[in-house]
């Protein structure tokens, strides 16, 4: 039997609302309205060259502004301002390129451009705190839905709150109901505080719809509870009651997680490299553009240290070892070396240490400055590193933390780097204790998570002082 999807429609459907429709209408009217009052200001007409950068612009914004959720997602004021400025700067970075690609970068007024950066950000930011005002006044006097979660937990209660804080949503958490009463009251004290209304168990559902007047349920469950799912299903499904599965998959350490569709069916994604089609090929030209640019400007002194490291101790100036890579895949990095010649004992590769024995002089300084990393340049020219991503490490360590870390080996979603989320934030050098080494995986993890051309920016801008700090040895 070949399974077919049993309706031609997509299951994956947008869901859009009136408030969102205006809030786009009005941002592209308002930077339309700025752009061409900047113009007639400057020039006291509007050419061809104008009406085309307004042309990209509007559809730049459509593009990017979707995907960056600017209409599709309740957040705070200031997370949506930050995410606002991004997708307002991505968009203009995508207009610049246009513009030197088809060398018509001279035709525009820098002026011009500066001022509808500015005045079109503050425009469309003071349209979203505007709507945002309009939208909790009126959904304060609007009647509310009655909503009930079939579930409880950890899940059920941030959904709980998430609903309970968005007055705009246009639904009222009344309580939830038990699934597993008995595994319930088992931990009903553990997180008192945070724990929403408890109306009954899963035998008193009927009751508790028509008593509270319940016209949204969610379905809260783990992942082997959907044995109870279609039983309730049919049952609100003769109520004419909205129904929606939250399926409890965040008791998995989820990597890059994302919803998509095959052939009508969703599928829900717990682990992919956030790698692939136009982010792979974004983040290798930044990896390629910028390794190049440095080593042109840092070749005197990689040549001035390979020179001082010929000198100063017997040795090859350059240190290789095998390290995990990417998809779990071995590679050999370079590091400038930094210690005598030696042969690990008993076959243990130890952790360089502060004070360590094994350092040379030039050695510990270049150490402390960072400046053994230089060479993984090269490894970034290949594609066997990022100039951003998990610090890789050596294979016995691999094995050896991938011991007591379950979800270690997550980190090689990724590319590893010369510099990482979990370095910045001072958890490099030697890792003394399991804990310093969990926190660096939760960091490179994170980082996967959350990754985007403007993190790894951040983190080389805050690597300059990272690597050069007391952890540096």
């Amino acid at each position: 039997m070949v399974f077919e999807p049993r309706s031609s429609r997509s299951l994956l459907q947008r869901r859009s609302s009136v408030s969102n429709a205006v809030q786009a209408g009005l941002d592209g009217i308002a930077v339309t309205s700025v752009a061409w009052y900047l113009i007639y200001d400057q020039f006291g007409y509007i050419t061809s060259d104008y009406v085309i950068m307004l042309l990209l612009l509007i559809g730049a914004l459509a593009v990017i502004y979707d995907h960056y959720a600017i209409y599709r997602s309740n957040v705070g004021l200031s997370v949506k301002a930050f995410r606002l400025f991004k997708a307002w700067s991505a968009t203009f970075c995508f207009l610049v390129v246009i513009a030197f690609l088809t060398k018509q970068s001279e035709t525009y007024s820098r002026l011009l451009v500066v001022q509808l950066f500015v005045i079109g950000y503050i425009v469309q930011l003071f349209l979203h705190v505007a709507m945002r005002e309009l939208q909790k006044r009126f959904t304060a006097h609007a009647r509310l839905d009655n909503a009930l979660i079939i579930g409880n937990g950890d899940l059920a209660n941030f959904l709980y709150q998430k609903i309970s804080n968005n007055p705009w949503f246009g639904e009222r958490v009344m309580g939830c109901i038990w699934v597993d009463q008995e595994e319930d009251q088992a931990r009903e004290g553990q997180d008192a505080k945070l724990r929403l209304p408890v109306l009954g168990s899963i035998a008193d559902l009927d009751e508790i719809i028509a008593e509270h007047g319940i016209r949204t349920v969610y379905l809260v469950t783990p992942l082997g509870g959907s044995a109870v799912i279609q039983d309730v299903y049919l049952k609100l499904l003769d109520k004419c009651i909205a129904v929606n599965w939250v399926p409890d998959i965040f008791s998995l350490r989820l990597i890059n997680h994302s919803v998509r569709e095959i052939a009508g069916i969703p599928v829900l994604t717990l682990s992919e490299t956030p790698l692939t089609g136009t982010s792979l090929f974004l983040k290798n030209l930044e990896d390629r553009v910028l390794a190049a640019l440095i080593l042109l400007c840092a070749s005197p002194v990689l040549l001035a240290v390979a020179l001082i490291i010929k000198l100063d101790s017997p040795g090859p100036v350059f240190f290789r070892q095998d390290r995990t890579g990417w998809t779990g895949e071995s590679f050999r990095i370079w590091k400038f070396r930094s210690m005598h010649v030696h042969q690990p004992e008993n076959g243990v590769v130890e952790q360089a240490q502060r004070n360590d024995p094994r350092l040379t002089r030039v050695g510990a300084f270049i150490r402390r400055t960072s400046l053994d990393e230089l060479p993984q340049l090269f490894n970034v020219l290949t594609g066997d590193m990022s100039l951003v991503g998990p610090r890789p490490h050596a294979l016995q360590h691999d094995t050896l933390y991938s011991q007591d870390i379950v979800d270690y080996f997550a980190r090689h979603n990724i590319k590893p780097g010369m510099t990482g989320l979990a370095q910045v934030r001072g958890y490099r050098g030697e890792t003394k204790d399991i804990e310093q080494m969990i926190q660096r995986v939760n960091s490179d993890i994170e980082y996967i998570n959350n990754w985007s051309l403007w993190l790894d920016f951040v983190i080389l801008v805050r690597t300059l002082n990272a690597f050069t700090g007391k952890q540096a040895y």
